[in-house]
């Protein structure tokens, strides 16, 4: 899916530019990496709004339109209301189709009903992880990366390195190969114990 932002270059900074810009329904954000110094720039609070509700905007590259000078860009971060459905300050980051990123991609979890562990064993699925960090070109930026659990077995787990990568993505991993999914073991019930003890 390709995604493409409307901004304008902004000059004017701080507490009360940014105030009068939301008052406008415009969101302060800044553009920054890459050869050229940071650009601050506002975008549509609601465009904005709607795409953040979207799982590929995350995880996809953008083309930021600034003042109609296009930009390959990923969302970096972006700030909220505490309470209100209200974004305040968005981040890109510039990129380009030489250099590796890292971007946090969802994870999508298939064949859960079917694995043994639910099938057979009763158990549940416990999600670890729903996102993982990867490394590769922007042209190579996957949307998700497929878990499948169809073989998974209760008292088991999928580890992130096991999980399998499309050409050009590998995952980053900080410190231990850490569990991303897992069907934990049934443990007896109360009620089984107690009518074991009384059978004995």
């Amino acid at each position: 899916m390709k995604f493409q932002v409307e901004a304008r270059k902004r000059i004017l900074q701080g507490s009360g530019a940014s105030r009068r810009l939301r008052r406008q329904k415009r969101v302060p954000a800044i553009v920054y990496g890459g050869a050229a110094g940071p650009q601050l720039i506002d975008i549509d609070h609601n465009e904005i709004l709607l795409n953040l509700g979207k799982e590929a905007f995350h995880a996809s590259v953008l083309t930021l339109n600034i003042d109609g000078v296009a930009e390959s860009v990923v969302l970096r971060d972006s700030q909220r209301h505490p309470w209100k459905p209200l974004i305040l300050h968005c981040d890109f980051q510039r990129v380009d189709a030489v250099h590796a990123i890292h971007q946090r991609v969802p994870l999508h979890f298939i064949n859960a009903d079917i694995a043994p562990g639910v099938k057979i064993s009763g158990g549940n699925v416990s999600h670890t992880h729903n996102d993982i960090e990867v490394s590769c070109l922007p042209q190579d930026l996957p949307a998700y990366i497929e878990v499948d659990l169809q073989n998974l077995e209760a008292g088991h787990a999928i580890h992130a390195s096991e999980l399998i990568f499309p050409a050009g993505v590998k995952p980053v991993v900080h410190g231990d190969d850490y569990v991303v999914v897992s069907i934990p073991a049934k443990k007896a019930t109360a009620e089984a114990d107690e009518g074991e003890a009384a059978a004995g």
